[in-house]
Formats: structure tokens, C-alpha cells, sequence
């Protein structure tokens, strides 16, 4: 009789920022199937989701990946539901109004890979800082990459797992590295981006590394950590309007509170309106503009203006079910309103 490790994760209800939690179950002859992965129960007390006189909150699951660093195992991305099956109120994921999978979305994750006896990011010496931003974009080499090792077999086993990792690639700050995911619809992308972070989370705990996901954890001149937000759906796809593009960077205007409210803790350390970010309370948008709030990518202006749109203004520690459903909101309100 064959036995299957099946690694539930879920959110937890830390507040501002929640944390990712995992535990394994047994199950024998499993299929390496969705559908016969059982619901399972955990102790909310535990994670800020319950109260003790009535702990147990409810794990379903959603999507089922292999994990390729541990012998017949899967990694499973769950949902968090209350004793009765509803959503609970830490459950993002259930308040994506995208069902149809309309729309995409690449996000850029960006993040420092720490060391916990310095406290500094790798590549950092413990008194002091290193050279100043510059060798370490796409860097190459002992004095300007750190951490690589981790950050490629993150990617091996993200590839081996088949999930829709982009690139990955060193960024601006020493010991600061990226990868980039896409998915087709805001629940699939949150899923995505959620694994591909337990999957670094787990892989630096095996080299004695921390990840952090902080947008600023590294004060002055230094850039902070973003998780930008490429989105497109059917009308940015195939417009061929520059107006169309416009009158949706506008629809965001009015809701700048509502999307910084989901776009991460700590952002306003970020976003400055300087190392290429617009200030936290103001919105633009441009072609080609890093330091905007919304960057029209050059490469849909040459497309015709038919392509995609980035937002620039998410952390690197937001939840991206949390920006994917608040874009989704804002973007369909402004083509109802066109159409109307």
C-alpha cells in the first residue's frame, strides 16, 4: 500500500500581514488528485482565526501541485473556512469576482534573502554597508550576487513542480532578488505567487536564511521591495485604443485608499516618490514611467495599444489575492461604465 504526503498551506490571520502555515497529512493510494484531497481541520486558536472555546477552522483545497523535494508528495494550496463552511474572514482568495479567468496577471515578487545573525541582508557586513546600489541589477559574480544557490533551486523546484514561473533575476539592492509568476485569473495568480513564496520560504530555511518580505527593510538610500502587478483582460488585450487605456488608468484615480489599503503594511516607507515609486497619496500613470503610479508598458503601445497595464504600487509583502480582486473591482467598474 502506496503512502502520499500531501503539504496542506493556508494564510493565517495575522494582522497586517498575513503568514503562511503548513502541515502535512498521510493519505494512502491517493491519486494525485484535486477532488481526493479531504477537507482538513486545524486549531484556529493557534493562528489568530479562532477563539479557544470554539478552535476548529476548516482547510479545503484548491490547487494540487507535486513537490519535487520530497518523495511522494504534493504541495496543496488551501482555503480557509469557518466550522459551518463559509469563508472565513482571513479568506481573500473567496472574494475574487473572476471566475471566467478574464483576467491576467504577471507579478514581479520581490524580496531580501536575510541572514538572521546579522540581521542584514546577505551580502551585507555586519557593521557598515556594502558598495552602493548599482553591480547588484542582474549581477553576476562573488561581489555582486548573494544567495544564488537558494534562489536557483527555488526555481528548480518551482519548474519541476509545474507551476508558471517567469524568470528570476538579482535586483537593484545586495542580497535583493526577484522572480516573476503569471496565471490567468486572480484566484489562479494568488495560488501561484502563494506557492512559489512557500517553496522559497522552505528552500532558504534548509541553508539557515530568512526571507524577507518587508517593502523597506532596509533604510535610506536603498530601493525597497515591491510585488508589481501586471494585469490585462480582454478589452486592454484587444482595444487598440490609447483613449480605452487612458480612461482605465483614470478609473483608478478615486480609489487610491481602497487599493493602497490591500497593497501591503509598511508601504508608505516605499513609497516616497523616489527610488522609482510615486508618493503613496498622489496617482499617475505614464508610458514607460517606473516612477508612476500605473506604467503603460511600451511594448502594448507598439502592440498597438493592445496589451497590459503595470501597477507599481504593491508591496512585496501584499497579499495577491487581496490586489488581484481589488484590480479586478476597479477595471470592470470602468468598463461597465464605458459601455453604459
Amino acid at each position: 500500500m502506496s503512502t502520499s504526503k500531501l503539504e496542506y498551506i493556508w494564510l493565517d490571520g495575522n494582522k497586517p500581514t498575513q503568514g503562511l502555515r503548513a502541515k502535512t497529512k498521510i493519505v494512502k493510494n491517493f491519486s494525485g488528485k484535486l477532488e481526493d484531497c479531504p477537507i482538513w481541520a486545524f486549531d484556529g486558536s493557534s493562528t489568530q482565526q479562532a477563539e479557544g472555546g470554539s478552535s476548529d477552522c476548516l482547510l479545503k483545497p484548491v490547487v494540487i501541485y507535486p513537490d519535487p523535494a520530497r518523495r511522494n508528495a504534493y504541495v496543496v494550496m488551501t482555503e480557509v473556512l469557518n466550522a459551518d463552511g463559509s469563508p472565513h474572514e482571513s479568506n481573500a482568495r473567496a472574494m475574487i469576482d473572476d471566475d471566467d479567468n478574464d483576467f491576467w496577471f504577471g507579478f514581479e515578487q520581490e524580496y531580501f534573502l536575510w541572514d538572521p545573525e546579522t540581521n542584514l541582508p546577505l551580502g551585507f557586513p555586519a557593521s557598515g554597508y556594502p558598495g552602493p546600489q548599482g553591480p547588484y541589477y542582474c549581477g553576476v559574480g562573488a561581489s555582486s550576487a548573494y544567495g544564488r544557490e537558494i534562489v536557483e533551486e527555488h526555481l528548480d523546484l518551482c519548474l519541476e513542480a509545474g507551476l508558471n514561473v517567469e524568470g528570476i533575476n538579482a535586483e537593484v539592492a545586495a542580497g535583493q532578488w526577484e522572480f516573476q509568476t503569471f496565471a490567468k485569473g486572480g484566484k489562479n495568480a494568488g495560488d501561484v505567487t502563494w506557492i512559489c513564496r512557500y517553496l522559497l520560504e522552505r528552500t532558504a530555511e534548509k541553508y539557515g536564511v530568512a526571507v524577507n518580505w518587508h517593502p523597506k527593510p532596509v533604510k535610506g538610500d536603498w530601493n525597497g521591495s515591491g510585488m508589481h502587478c501586471n494585469f490585462s483582460n480582454t478589452t486592454l488585450r484587444t482595444c487598440g485604443s490609447k483613449e480605452t487605456f487612458e480612461s482605465i488608468c483614470e478609473s483608478f484615480t478615486p480609489f487610491i485608499k481602497e487599493h493602497i489599503t490591500v497593497y501591503g503594511a509598511d508601504n508608505d516607507q516605499r513609497l516616497t516618490g523616489l527610488h522609482e515609486t510615486q508618493s503613496i497619496d498622489k496617482f499617475s500613470y505614464g508610458i514607460s514611467d517606473r516612477g508612476a503610479s500605473i506604467r503603460i508598458p511600451i511594448a502594448s503601445v507598439d502592440n498597438g495599444w493592445n496589451g497590459y497595464l503595470e501597477d507599481r504600487r504593491p508591496a512585496s509583502n501584499a497579499d495577491p489575492y487581496k490586489v488581484a480582486g481589488r484590480i479586478i473591482k476597479t477595471v470592470k467598474a470602468a468598463v461597465m461604465e464605458s459601455v453604459s
